[in-house]
């Protein structure tokens, strides 16, 4: 997009996005996935999957492969279970992060690790800037406090800024916790594709009332200024040539 283009600041209402109920799984696609194919709407810069999963009790997804895709899970309620077939095993609380870089190929499962309460949680793959790599997998937990009112900086694979995940793309993965009418505000490059998505609450952009589902894909947006109560989960992405 060049600078004699206009910005794009589109929302997409949590009704608009795609939906399927499996019974065990409640689950709400942002961008093309499994069953949904909507030829404009496969990706954003480098986000290529934006999943917004509700799994029931004891439930979950048996082992399946990927390749050459990088998998950031984010759990905002109850518990993840992961095995791999690289020997990983682990369990993701509310608050926590799962990543997964497929690489040359993985198969894994990811279940509810309880078998009394659902698990809610975003999944989102970034298509990588490399193939072909050795393939990776973490976890990491985070505290309230870190996201409360402030950005908290997940995953990043942009040379300027840090993360305690690493990205194989040129792409920022940032949540914050609004509480209290608390304000926020982020910048991007002129260049940038940015996906703001709300996972819990009320809040404004810009403006712009947004409630739990809405997402807001910007492109050509300097900054957005967030207020109210609610979680947040902003991209930064580059354009794909």
């Amino acid at each position: 997009m060049s600078s004699t283009e206009p910005s794009v600041f589109a929302i997409q209402r949590a009704g608009d996005r795609a939906f399927f109920d499996h019974g065990w799984l409640q689950t709400y696609h942002s961008f093309s996935f499994a069953n949904y194919f909507d030829p404009n709407n496969q990706n954003w810069g480098a986000l290529r999957v934006f999943n917004d999963d509700t799994v029931a009790a004891g439930k979950g997804f048996g082992a399946h492969p990927h390749r050459d895709m990088d998998i950031v899970t984010y759990v905002l309620r109850g518990q993840l279970e992961h095995r791999d077939s690289l020997g990983h095993q682990g369990v993701v609380e509310a608050g926590g992060v799962q990543y997964l870089s497929a690489g040359t190929g993985v198969t894994h499962s990811e279940y509810n690790h309880s078998a009394d309460h659902d698990v809610h949680f975003v999944q989102m793959w970034v298509m990588p800037n490399r193939t072909g790599e050795q393939p990776l997998y973490g976890q990491r937990h985070f505290e309230i406090a870190e996201r409360t009112n402030r950005w908290l900086t997940i995953a990043s694979g942009s040379p300027a800024v840090e993360a305690p995940i690493l990205l194989r793309q040129d792409a920022v993965l940032r949540v914050a916790r609004l509480e209290d009418g608390a304000s926020i505000e982020q910048t991007f490059g002129p260049e940038r594709y940015a996906f703001a998505f709300v996972a819990a609450g009320d809040v404004t952009a810009n403006g712009e009332r947004l409630q739990a589902g809405d997402a807001i894909r910007m492109h050509g947006v300097p900054s957005v200024a967030f207020r109210g109560n609610g979680e947040l989960v902003v991209w930064d992405t580059v354009g794909l040539s």
